[in-house]
């Protein structure tokens, strides 16, 4: 038996014929009171389950009024000019550094993104879904470092084996977790410690930051560590957990159908409770 949802979609696109799919999706998540826990509703979040029950053959969405844009793509990131001369010192002596989250302040993360985009390995072309941007800055407000945190791979097998969830756990509690999807010690920094003091300076704060902003507390973090172009001694420095590697495909491949290279699995948790919260 299907879900009533379902059938209730399908009433929603034939009573309403001239709709587009934005309208619908608006229109249901109204319905549904779909809202993240900051209260704002999850409109994005409707319309991409509408384009996966289309995929899937369960509805009939009306027909797409313009051509879909990755909008991240064609955005362009500006360069900028780098003070490049070399930061090569004890941590102790630059300072007190400072970690921010700039993800809403648009200078900052200007300088934020044309710092990943033109010298982070993997690029960067802007970010969707829920996410904070970090940087770290000197006692003269000289950017030395960026991290960014996006979604959550969809599956890992040594993660959830980790957790002990169950698929519908995971599919209920995936926004619980948080992906460091990037890391950026600028070139020309070379501080001793600096990347985990980075890592160990972000973590203390990142749940309540994604609280204020998102209304819902994070629990685990992961990232996956290239393991041929990185050794991550930072991670294991900042007591994150080497869990093993992975198969060799994407972090967001859900229908096994991507190879990328083979990485490291490291978590770390934020409560000693997390698999309660994750699995209860």
């Amino acid at each position: 038996m299907e879900p009533p949802e379902i059938g209730r979609i399908r009433e929603l696109v034939a009573a309403n014929p001239q709709w587009s799919r934005r309208r619908i999706s608006e229109a249901l998540c109204a319905e549904w009171d779909w809202r993240n826990g900051a209260g704002r509703l999850k409109d994005m979040a409707t319309r991409t389950l509408l384009v996966k029950l289309e995929a899937r053959g369960l509805i009939e969405l009306p027909v797409r009024r313009r051509t879909a844009s990755n909008r991240m793509r064609s955005q362009r990131i500006p360069r900028l000019c780098w003070d490049e001369s070399p930061v090569a010192a004890p941590l102790g002596d630059l300072g007190p550094l400072s970690v921010q989250e700039v993800s809403t302040d648009a200078v900052a993360r200007q300088w934020f993104g044309a710092a990943l985009a033109e010298f982070h390995y993997l690029g960067y072309r802007g970010t969707v879904c829920e996410n904070l941007q970090y940087t770290v800055s000197d006692a003269a407000g000289r950017l030395l470092a960026c991290l960014l945190f996006g979604s959550a791979a969809w599956k890992c097998q040594a993660r959830d084996r980790f957790i002990g969830w169950t698929p519908d756990e995971r599919s209920e509690r995936l926004h619980l977790l948080t992906n460091n999807t990037r890391f950026l010690i600028l070139p020309w920094v070379r501080v001793p410690h600096l990347a985990s003091w980075a890592l160990g300076g972000v973590l203390r704060r990142l749940s309540r930051d994604w609280q204020r902003k998102y209304g819902h507390a994070i629990v685990l973090v992961e990232t996956f560590v290239e393991r041929q172009r990185f050794a991550g001694t930072s991670y294991r420095a900042a007591n994150w957990i080497r869990l093993g590697a992975t198969t060799g495909r994407s972090r967001q491949d859900r229908h096994r159908t991507l190879r990328v290279a083979d990485k490291d699995v490291y978590l770390c948790p934020l409560r000693r409770d997390f698999r309660r919260v994750l699995s209860q």
